[in-house]
């Protein structure tokens, strides 16, 4: 599993960040604060707080490519 954490400040923002993570098979969860969503759920990150840095957790081992396809949300 990895962890880092990102940034998604718009609606755009959270629309393709979405539509990154559903190209992929494996879990992604998102935690703010005590809450963790499906990261392929739009609705469960627009529950998140968006003015905080969000912690993604990747749930798989072969990871890099979507780690490149989301490097501009990365902090």
């Amino acid at each position: 599993m990895k962890s880092f954490n990102v940034s998604l400040k718009s609606i755009t923002d959270v629309k393709d960040f979405v539509n990154i993570v559903n190209k992929f098979d494996f879990d992604i969860d998102l935690t703010s604060g005590r809450y963790v969503v499906d990261a392929k759920s739009i609705m469960g990150i627009f529950s998140l707080d968006l003015s905080k840095p969000i912690k993604v957790d990747v749930h798989s081992d072969d990871y890099s490519d979507f780690y490149e396809e989301v490097k501009n949300y990365i902090l």
